[in-house]
């Protein structure tokens, strides 16, 4: 059976060099690739595609309250406080959960919502 090494997230940006600033300053990216439409951005294992397209309607006007990605880290309040420091906006403050996770929710400027967490041994 295949194994699946990486995943990429693809996201429509209105304006990929804002948020390509929020995933470089913020959350600890580095941008690797950019061309007329797009900025890649990555961290360790972890690859965000932007596609910029300045007619999509922003997450933040959709009233969506979902996240599109769940970033598995191994130290959720080393990373928590770094992004802290960086003047993240967060949608949830890093708590312990019922389901063994220690997470906490992060906001791009555009409205993306991410979950970040740590397994509880």
């Amino acid at each position: 059976m295949a194994t699946i090494l990486m995943n990429h997230h693809v996201l429509a940006v209105p304006d990929k060099t804002i948020t390509a600033a929020f995933f470089i300053n913020i959350l600890g990216f580095k941008k690797y690739f950019e061309n007329e439409g797009w900025i890649f951005v990555l961290r360790d294992n972890c690859e965000i595609m932007l596609g910029e397209c300045r007619d999509a309607i922003p997450p933040s006007a959709l009233g969506e309250h979902s996240y599109f990605s769940y970033l598995l880290v191994d130290n959720a309040d080393e990373y928590f406080n770094e992004v802290k420091q960086k003047g993240g906006t967060f949608t949830s403050e890093i708590s312990d959960k019922p389901w063994n996770m220690r997470e906490f929710g992060i906001l791009s400027p555009d409205g993306f919502r991410l979950m970040v967490g740590q397994k509880i041994k």
